[in-house]
């Protein structure tokens, strides 16, 4: 098993890159990391300015910043990453020991398109991680470890999804990356089979990740469980986001659901590494687990790698 990031000095200076840092259980895992280790730096992608980011002591002892950066858009995506290589070339930032692709989208269809071209879900959702991923690869260590959020709505059963999300419907790479993959791609059915379905593809490019680069750095996925009360159904209608912010919120007393802080805090324990891993493997929560039996499909996730890579290679 590759090791983790070398954090057990917890005053060893490491930068650690995350998307999705500035809501939901990005943000409480950010706010955790930089409280219990006073080595990290913490690079946060987003789209705008966060008051709760502006807020923290840690931006002013240099320890927090944050860089433009739109998933939707992969140019923006890669510039990004560009702007962290440079940092990191010139000094400006410690080596890097993390890259925590936890940003995600969920939409109310399957036919929003980005400037790209792409099907929104799986622009953000994969696309955009890959770029990500594959940019700032030779700047990990091999001790270095990359931390991809996933969910287990890819196993498309009711156990694992309350109901809420139809499973996963796999096709070609290129049909998913576009609008209109789907049956009725305006409903929000569609919208959110988009989403299950991009969460697969998220494993499959773990695992084949993981068989391509066996030496690290260390890749996993990390899956939250059902988290009440965070801001990923954003964009759903309003009598969903009432559910999902104020009825849904009661289940995390119950083992269906995780809390916002239960979730962040994991996700903190799997990006340190004090939560251990082997490269490739599907983490729920705070146990390494098999993912889904569609999950693993060695001819699918070459075909699905060889297909991402295709479609960004222009923005890598």
């Amino acid at each position: 098993m590759v090791g983790p990031v070398a954090w057990e000095n917890l005053l060893v200076e490491q930068t650690i890159v995350m998307t999705g840092a500035s809501r939901g259980i990005g943000w409480i895992a950010a706010q955790r990391l930089l409280a219990e280790r006073p080595g990290a730096h913490l690079v946060i992608f987003s789209r705008g300015p966060s008051r709760e980011l502006v807020d923290q002591p840690a931006v002013l002892d240099g320890r927090l910043s944050s860089i433009g950066c739109d998933l939707s858009s992969l140019p923006s995506t890669r510039d990004a990453a560009d702007a962290v290589l440079q940092k990191l070339s010139a000094g400006g930032l410690p080596p890097l020991g993390a890259l925590v692709c936890n940003a995600g989208v969920q939409h109310t269809n399957a036919c929003t398109q980005t400037d790209d071209g792409f099907e929104s879900t799986f622009a953000v959702n994969v696309l955009a991680h890959h770029v990500l991923i594959r940019r700032l690869q030779s700047a990990l260590s091999p001790q270095g470890r990359i931390v991809v959020t996933v969910s287990d709505t890819h196993f498309g059963d009711l156990r694992h999804n309350l109901g809420m999300v139809p499973g996963p419907r796999w096709q070609p790479v290129e049909a998913l990356a576009r609008p209109g993959a789907f049956d009725r791609p305006s409903s929000t059915t569609a919208g959110r089979r988009a989403y299950s379905t991009s969460k697969l593809a998220s494993i499959h490019l773990i695992h084949e990740f993981a068989r391509r680069f066996p030496s690290g750095p260390t890749i996993v996925g990390f899956n939250p469980g059902f988290v009440p009360g965070t801001d990923l159904a954003r964009e759903a209608d309003v009598a969903s986001r009432l559910v999902m912010r104020r009825i849904m919120p009661l289940l995390a007393v119950t083992p269906l659901a995780s809390t916002p802080e239960q979730a962040g805090s994991w996700l903190a324990s799997v990006v340190t590494g004090d939560l251990e891993a082997p490269t490739g493997a599907y983490i729920d929560r705070d146990t390494v687990q098999r993912s889904s039996a569609q999950s693993y499909d060695a001819r699918r996730e070459l075909e699905a790698w060889d297909a991402v890579e295709r479609l960004t290679q222009s923005r890598l």
